[in-house]
């Protein structure tokens, strides 16, 4: 991504920050590092988190499972600054880009959270995560395929108005695809609930509960790419 495509930050509904976006993902952050088998290993670890916002996952892996240094990566600036100024004396840096093969195959583990719905180019984005990680690098995606979920316009059509990315409907199949021609070897598996569903009498997302737990046990998901040696 060139400069001129960056921007404030990434979303803008006038009575939805991005903290609050941030503070209701972390049950969600912590779904997500259960599952990186890495985990107990990455004290020396390179850490890459794309489309990081204002850097919050970082932060929580490293309080949980500390690394030798992090990089967060996303195209909102202000978010960016938000991120640096909150990462005291952590080895971290967050950069307005979205392009982080530009480190060349640094990072020994990459991750993005609820981004690949916002890539448009699947080709192009497994291209860049091959080129920054290490051969052997793990890189961990979230995605929820909506496309079966009742709430999906009034969704889709919420995001569009808010964001400044529009949503992606992509194949699980199409997904898989696109980091199979770069050579990566391909896992997936549920992002399900271990305990009870936290719901809210303002949910942002879901016209209902039942829609909610749909997409909680049904349509969820994480990859696990592992690039070629």
């Amino acid at each position: 991504m060139n400069k001129e495509q960056l921007y404030n930050k990434w979303w803008n509904a006038p009575t939805e920050s991005e903290q609050l976006m941030e503070e209701s993902h972390r049950t969600f952050w912590k779904k997500i590092i259960d599952k990186i088998l890495e985990k107990e290993k990455i004290n020396d670890f390179s850490v890459l988190d794309f489309g990081c916002n204002q850097g919050g996952f970082l932060r929580y892996l490293y309080s949980q499972y500390p690394f030798r240094e992090g990089v967060g990566t996303d195209l909102g600036k202000e978010s960016i600054q938000v991120a640096n100024e909150r990462k005291g004396d952590l080895p971290l840096q967050y950069e307005a880009t979205a392009s982080p093969e530009q480190w060349g195959h640094r990072f020994d583990l990459a991750v993005s959270t609820a981004v690949i719905y916002l890539i448009s180019d699947l080709q192009e984005h497994a291209y860049k995560i091959k080129a920054a990680l290490k051969p052997g690098g793990v890189y961990y995606a979230s995605y929820s395929d909506y496309s079966k979920n009742p709430s999906l316009p009034y969704m889709r059509k919420k995001i569009d108005s808010n964001s400044m990315l529009p949503m992606n409907l992509h194949a699980l199949d199409d997904i898989a695809s696109a980091f199979f021609s770069e050579g990566f070897e391909v896992g997936i598996t549920r992002l399900t609930p271990d305990m009870y569903v936290q719901l809210s009498n303002k949910e942002r997302f879901f016209r209902n509960v039942r829609d909610r737990i749909q997409y909680e046990y049904e349509e969820a998901y994480l990859f696990r790419f592992v690039a070629p040696i």
